[in-house]
């Protein structure tokens, strides 16, 4: 079982940026794919980004594309979620979450294990 820790968040402005890190641990994640997700008040979860295991496959959601960078850190079982001109629709718990196999799912049941999330709050 892996479980996965988010940290990063927090209240930034518009225009800011922040860094969300989410640490793996219960087994090596070889050939699996992590993501992130987030999850507005009263909306449902939606897919932010993900990346595989060799790094060169990444996928982003349209609403992120150009403004958030995904990457990892496979020797210390890491993915990071790089997130520069902020808006507030932007705000949302974000998850961290990983899948066997290709990065290019953007499902939530696609993914086996999740983080406990991390709050992201952009202000106007």
């Amino acid at each position: 079982q892996v479980q996965l820790v988010e940290s990063g968040g927090g209240l930034v402005q518009a225009g800011g940026s922040l860094r969300l890190s989410c640490a793996a641990s219960g087994r090596t994640l070889f050939n699996y794919a992590m993501a992130w997700f987030r999850q507005a008040p009263g909306k449902e979860r939606e897919f932010v980004a993900a990346i595989s295991w060799g790094r060169t496959d990444l996928y982003y959601a349209d609403y992120v594309k150009g403004r958030f960078a995904i990457a990892r850190d496979n020797a210390k079982n890491t993915v990071i979620l790089q997130m520069n001109s902020l808006k507030p629709e932007d705000t949302a718990v974000y998850y961290c979450a990983v899948k066997y196999g290709s990065s290019r799912a953007s499902e939530m049941n696609e993914y086996n294990n999740w983080g406990q999330g991390t709050q992201v709050t952009v202000s106007s």
